[in-house]
């Protein structure tokens, strides 16, 4: 594939997915396509009229108003893009590819993959050196998933791997024993991989498990302590505040993004090696009873699904974004080649 995955740059052509700031800050995103036209009650904005303009450019509408247009961050794109399972919000993949230390030619170990949000990340912090393999349970999240990336990136990148299946079942098809450098978990019930992850990662490596509850957060840490094969675990939680800041009217956001989950992260043991704190934690009594372990079932934690008619419409909305990407990249393949 000859697409530039990482730098996407110069005029607009159809195919790409555009950012329009409007009246009062009104965002709109859309994928320019020829005759297509944004309708808002401010007037009509042809999509024509952004073909061949540079990023930063600001163009009128019909009834006069003006729009900034540019290309989405990934942070943006990544709020913006057909969903079939909730995304990893930005600011817990920045800390997730910190607190992991996710690294340029790393191997990668993703479950799962849901819309595809934390992919991109993953895959911008790898690089081309490094590889993914991402693992889903439903093949209709592993489509979108599959077409948020495209349409973001304007094609597949080749050091990716969408399996569709259960981890603990098709890991050690994927990659070998001791042979990834860091996990991440993004599912409901974590522990039931934790096993199977401490197979498959190099001593040293990270796993990282990002959950959304109290009662996830210590059924996870306390299955890793039981294992034996991790240091101890260590929990955060990431909150951001935006601040006003307009000459000297200083002052908190009145609406900031508070708790969005947690993040849990341990590192593999060598074989047969004890810590010290280990032996002297073995000493005292568990800090749960076995009535607790009910509260810690992926049952009671609770699954929020989404209908099939639903995701049927969010696989097409993705999918028609790819196509769109793959128009973009297809247009800018003849200007490469003359570079």
């Amino acid at each position: 594939m000859t697409a530039d995955l990482t730098r996407p740059s110069g005029p607009f052509r159809y195919g790409d997915r555009v950012q329009l700031t409007g009246p009062k800050g009104r965002l709109h995103t859309i994928t320019l396509r020829e005759r297509g036209e944004l309708h808002t009650h401010h007037g009509v904005l042809r999509h024509e009229a952004l073909v061949g303009l540079p990023d930063g450019s600001v163009v009128t509408n019909s009834g006069g108003h003006e729009y900034l247009a540019l290309r989405p961050l990934l942070r943006d794109f990544v709020m913006s893009m057909p969903r079939g399972a909730a995304i990893v919000y930005p600011k817990d993949a920045a800390q997730i590819l910190a607190q992991a230390d996710i690294f340029p030619g790393a191997t990668v170990v993703e479950a799962g993959v849901g819309s595809g949000a934390l992919s991109l990340w993953l895959l911008r912090a790898i690089g081309p050196a490094g590889r993914l393999v991402s693992f889903e349970r439903r093949e209709e999240f592993a489509e979108v998933a599959r077409a948020n990336v495209e349409t973001f990136l304007g094609g597949t990148p080749e050091n990716w791997d969408v399996v569709v299946g259960d981890l603990v079942e098709s890991l050690p098809d994927a990659v070998g024993p001791a042979s990834v450098d860091r996990v991440v978990l993004d599912m409901l019930a974590p522990w039931e991989c934790i096993d199977a992850v401490a197979e498959a990662l190099t001593p040293g490596g990270v796993v990282l498990c990002y959950v959304a509850t109290a009662t996830q957060l210590s059924r996870v840490a306390e299955y890793i302590r039981g294992t034996g094969l991790y240091t101890d675990p260590e929990a955060s939680e990431t909150m951001v505040r935006g601040w006003h800041v307009e000459g000297l009217a200083v002052r908190p956001d009145h609406r900031m993004v508070a708790h969005t989950g947690f993040l849990l992260t341990a590192r593999r043991l060598a074989p047969g090696a004890v810590p010290p704190d280990v032996r002297k934690r073995a000493l005292k009594k568990p800090s749960y009873a076995d009535e607790d372990v009910e509260l810690w079932t992926p049952g009671a934690v609770g699954d929020r699904q989404i209908t099939d008619k639903n995701l049927r419409k969010r696989v097409r909305e993705a999918q028609r974004a790819a196509d769109g990407a793959r128009i973009a990249a297809g247009a800018a393949e003849p200007d490469s080649a003359t570079d």
